[in-house]
C-alpha cells in the first residue's frame, strides 16, 4: 500500500509543485500556492464521531474537482475515502493512505493537482484520467 514517500514523490512529479507545512506543520504540496493533497490527521471531534469506524492509519486530504467526484469516490470505494462533518459541502476527501495501492494514488494526486492548477499549466498535463478512460476502444 502507499506511504507518504509515495506521496511526495508523486506530488513533487507534477509541475510548480512545492512542498510546504500546514498551519499545524504536516506536510501539503501545492501548485502556484493552492494546496491539492496533505497530511490531515483526524482531530479529536471526528474521532468521537467516527467511534469504532475511526480509521487508525496515516490519513492524507485531497482535492477533488467538485462535489459530485467526492460522492463517487466516496461510494466506490468507502474502505480508501472517507469524509467527516468539517468536509461537508467542501470538495475534497480524506484518504486512508494503508489502504490505496500506488496506482490509485498517482491518479489521485494527479487529479487532485489538475483540480487545483491554473487551466493552462492543467492543460500541459494532458486530457484527464476519466477522458481518457472514455476514449479508449
Amino acid at each position: 500500500m502507499a506511504t507518504w514517500d509515495d506521496v511526495r514523490r508523486l506530488a513533487l512529479a507534477l509541475p510548480e509543485t512545492t512542498e510546504r507545512g500546514t498551519y499545524d506543520d504536516l506536510p501539503a504540496w501545492r501548485v502556484r500556492d493552492k494546496s491539492f493533497v496533505w497530511e490531515r490527521p483526524l482531530r479529536r471531534a471526528e474521532l468521537d464521531a467516527l467511534g469504532d469506524a475511526a480509521p487508525g492509519g496515516p490519513i492524507l486530504g485531497a482535492r477533488v474537482p467538485d462535489l459530485g467526484a467526492k460522492e463517487a469516490l466516496l461510494a466506490d470505494d468507502p474502505e480508501v475515502y472517507l469524509t467527516t462533518p468539517h468536509f461537508d459541502g467542501y470538495p475534497a476527501v480524506l484518504v486512508r493512505l494503508d489502504r490505496i495501492d500506488v496506482d490509485e494514488l498517482t491518479e489521485l494526486v494527479t487529479e487532485a493537482w489538475r483540480a487545483r492548477a491554473p487551466k493552462r499549466l492543467a492543460a500541459g498535463l494532458g486530457a484527464p484520467v476519466a477522458d481518457r478512460q472514455r476514449r479508449s476502444p
